[in-house]
Formats: C-alpha cells, structure tokens, sequence
C-alpha cells in the first residue's frame, strides 16, 4: 500500500477542462462481479473479412472479381431494404439517425484494434432514513425528514489502488469529475462504504502538469478541485493520476491513466450520502468525466449510457462506449450545454399530463437527463398544473397535508401496498420535442415512474419544484423517471437518445465490418 501524501494546506483553485495526463502509478480496475448479480455475457460476432482464399485468388482472379462485386451490391441492396423497414417499424423513433448509426464503421485504433466497449452493473442504494439527496447533478441536495423507499440513486462497484481494493461510486451524470473521498490526510470525511482510498506522492498531479494548466490558475503548489453544492455542501481536493483497468466481456483487458478527484474535505448534507459509497462517478461530457477520458485515448467510442430495471430494488448497468446501443429503435434528440452550469439541456416543445398541456405554449423549457437526481423536478408553473389535474383525477384520493414523505401527497380510500395497485387511475407525462422528419419525438413518464408510495401507504408525487434547486424553466428527469428505458449519450454527435427496455439483458449489436463497409460505401 503506497504512503499518505503530506497534508494538504494551499487553497483550492477554479476547475476548468482537463489535458493529456501522464503515466500512472498504481492500478484500478473496474470489473463486472461474477454472482447472481451479475450481468449476463455473450460472445462478441466476429468482427472481420478474411477475404477469399490466396490460392483461388490467384487461380482465378476474373472470376473470384467479378463474382465478389455483384455479391457485395446484392448484400448491401437486401441490407438497406431492411435497415428501410426496421426504421419504418420503429417510426416512433428517429429513423434518419438510427440508419446512420446502422452503417457507421467501428474505428480502429494505431494498433489495428477496434475501439471496445465495457459494461459496469448498477445497484440502487440502501434506503435509509433522515436527510437524503433528492437534487441534480449531485450538486442540489434537497432536504427530507421522511424515509423514502427506496433512495432512488444507482452506484457502481470501482477497484483503486496497487493492490486494487473495491470503491462504491455514485453514478452521475451530471457530474463533470470522478472523485472519491480519500486520505491526503482527510480533513473531513464520512465513514463512506470502505476504508479511504491512500495514494502515493507520486499520483498527485503536479501544479506544472499541462492539466492542472487548464484546470485552474491560482494555486502554484498544486492541482486542486472545489465543487460546490447549492445547500451548502462541499467537496475539495486534489487531482490524482492512476492506472484503470477494465475487462471486457471475452476477457480482454484495457489499461488507461485517468485523472480523478482525491476527496479530502467534505462538507454538509454531502456527508450524509456517502454513508453507502466513497465518492460519484461522473459522466458528463467535460474534459475529466470518464467516457471523455477513455474516448480521448481511442478505447472507446464518445458513447455511454444506463440501464436501470422498473422494479425500484433491481439494478441495471451501465455501458461505456457503443458496442451496447441499440442501431434501430431510438429515439435521438440533440442536447448542448447549458449557459451556466455545462450540463446537457435538450429542448422540450410541449409538456402534458394525459392530454392537459402543462407548460405555456411558447415559453422555453429544456430538459435534462441526470442520474444525479433522484426525483424529477418540473417549473413551478407546470408543477402547479400538474398538482391540479392529480386532485382531479380520482374523488378516491384526497390530499393528505400531515404526510411530509414528499410534498405532495394523497391518501387514498382504499389500502395501498404498492403503485401498481393506483397506477390505472392516473395518466403518464410526456415531454415532446419538435418532430424529425414526420417523426414524433416524445419521452413518456408512465404512472408508475412519478409515483410514490409512502411509509403510510399514501400515493405521493415523485415530481418535485424546480425553483428550489434554481431552476425556473428546466425539466430535470431523475432516477425515478428513467427506470425501464435504455439511455445513450452520444457525445460526439451532441445527442441523447432512448428507447424502452427492461434492462435485464444487454446485447452487444456490432454488426460484422465487412457489412458496415459494405453498407457505407454503397449507400452513403
């Protein structure tokens, strides 16, 4: 086990975007636990053409030509007729974008191989009482004095360290840096799921370092973070370098130095969170978010996503890279980065609950997809609406004011044990975005994915006021409205994409290079 660092004095500076880091020190290793959690594997197709054989090659070069090339246009001609009639089936879906990510090709690095794809398993946190995290990003802790079940936030499993030791990790998508609590010495930490991460001297990101250049400019001593939460909250460090190794699932390993956060001074709620895991996994597009990383060094394509199952105890996974995307069926809108904050906001031209429009009818709203969050948050104006149509919806169910489980709630008249017992009297939420094509773009929240039931059996609303986190005309879908739906985020093309499923069985959905060539250059 490497030494303590010395203790940590000099302030922290300004976070900007990362550089190229250095070799690293030590290993971590991201792998997929082999139990009855586990998720399921399958053999990845061959991803090849030999070609024809030499010797018939050189036998007969006319005949093998010019047998090849009319093979090839039958081949792609009966592909693009079904790559026409999938997306045509799939009409619900973005068609255009999903024919072109049938016949994109899989890049190869210098060394002749493809760019891979990692699986990681998901499971949703303990539920435990007192104050809890409702808020996005990881960045707008909201309080709650009730016990929720469950929490509602998604962790991943991460080995640091030479020899590697497990670290639980919230995953969020909303956060632009990995980092875990860690002993530099630490100032003040939560006791978090394991032992604190130690690293050696050597790991630390020096002041000098082309990345600490970009990430701040203040602190000549060394390259430090500060992240502030909307509470109160806090989490200040250093920068760290080590080794990251992940294991595909035909066993192949892929090691790269990444650059992640040494948490040594926590602060607020903050700590109350950590009191399952060590630190949050973050997945946003900035320059130290992990799928940034890996996709800078060419390991992976600039596409991840999550998987998280219905039933709120269940797990999911999640995907770095696009071996696990599905090519048909998905539904794509384009995201950019938000004025302030960085965080991917896609815009929503319609709000409804059943066929009652929320939002008014030419007022911006955008919408953000973050697992940071455990609830949805809606504008205040949509949320009022929205409160509105749910007293009306049933004489059975009347506000209950005395249960503070959430803010709003209703008893019912009749016992309730679970939601699939209140679902058929409510109506699902959707957020349509302008079409494409003829196509409809539109996110449904089925019932059943924005209720609640609370400890007093009570249906309570999982869709919470956004101006108490700051924002006035945003949708922040959380945990709780993601669930059953396969989420990508393709970073290179500045798009999100979804398309339902139930998140038990990943497939990978290469398709064999030699197609996707041919496809390309016939079509394209």
């Amino acid at each position: 086990m490497a030494a303590a660092t010395p203790p940590v004095t000099s302030p922290p500076g300004p976070r900007k975007e990362d550089a190229r880091p250095r070799l690293p020190n030590g290993y971590v290793m991201i792998v997929v636990p082999n139990d009855g959690r586990d998720l399921p594997a399958s053999s990845p197709p061959h991803d090849g053409y030999d070609g024809p054989d030499k010797e018939d090659e050189e036998e007969e070069p006319r005949a093998t030509s010019s047998l090849w090339r009319p093979a090839v246009l039958a081949l792609a001609a009966l592909a693009a007729v079904a790559a026409g009639y999938v997306c045509l089936q799939y009409a619900g879906g973005d068609a255009a974008g999903a024919a072109w990510r049938l016949l994109e090709t899989r890049e190869e690095d210098g060394d002749g191989r493809g760019r891979r794809s990692f699986l990681l398993p998901l499971y949703p946190k303990p539920r435990r009482g007192g104050a809890t995290k409702l808020a996005s990003g990881g960045d707008w802790p909201h309080n709650s004095t009730a016990n929720l079940f469950p929490e509602g936030m998604y962790y991943t499993t991460v080995s640091l360290g030479n020899p590697p030791r497990p670290y639980f990790l919230d995953v969020d998508t909303g956060s632009h840096t990995t980092w875990i609590q860690c002993d530099a010495p630490c100032t003040s930490c939560a006791e978090g799921a394991h032992p604190l991460y130690r690293p050696a001297p050597a790991n630390l990101v020096p002041a000098s370092d082309p990345l600490c250049q970009r990430v701040q400019h203040d602190n000549p001593n060394q390259c430090d973070y500060d992240i502030s939460f909307a509470d109160g909250s806090s989490s200040m460090g250093v920068h760290v370098r080590d080794n990251m190794q992940f294991i595909s699932e035909d066993g192949e390993r892929e090691n790269a130095d990444i650059v992640f956060g040494c948490g040594y001074d926590q602060q607020g709620i903050l700590l109350n969170r950590l009191e399952n895991t060590d630190g949050i996994l973050g997945l946003s597009n900035r320059a130290l978010s992990l799928p940034t990383q890996l996709a800078s060094r060419g390991i992976i394509s600039n596409v991840f996503g999550h998987c998280m199952t219905r039933d709120p105890s269940g797990g999911g996974y999640l995907f770095l890279g696009d071996d696990y995307l599905p090519r048909w069926g998905m539904t794509w809108v384009p995201i950019r980065d938000g004025p302030a904050d960085d965080i991917r906001r896609a815009r929503v031209q319609q709000v409804n609950h059943g066929d009652q429009q929320l939002n008014v009818q030419g007022k911006l709203i955008q919408v953000v997809f973050d697992t940071g969050s455990t609830y949805t948050y809606f504008p205040n104006e949509a949320l009022t609406k929205l409160i509105s149509s749910l007293k009306a919806a049933s004489p059975r169910f009347v506000q209950d004011d005395a249960d503070k489980t959430l803010p709003f709630c209703m008893k019912a008249d009749f016992p309730v044990r679970s939601v699939d017992d209140v679902k058929h009297f409510f109506k699902p939420l959707s957020l349509q975005f302008e079409k494409r094509f003829f196509f409809s773009r539109t996110f449904n929240i089925r019932p059943e994915d924005y209720l609640v039931i609370s400890d007093k059996g009570n249906v309570c609303l999982g869709v919470l006021d956004g101006t108490t986190i700051g924002y006035d005309s945003v949708i922040i879908v959380g945990d709780v409205s993601l669930r059953g739906k396969l989420i990508a985020y393709d970073n290179d093309k500045n798009e999100v994409g979804w398309i339902d499923s139930d998140c038990s069985n990943p497939q990978q959905s290469r398709i064999p290079s030699f197609l996707r060539r041919a496809l390309h250059n016939q079509l394209l």
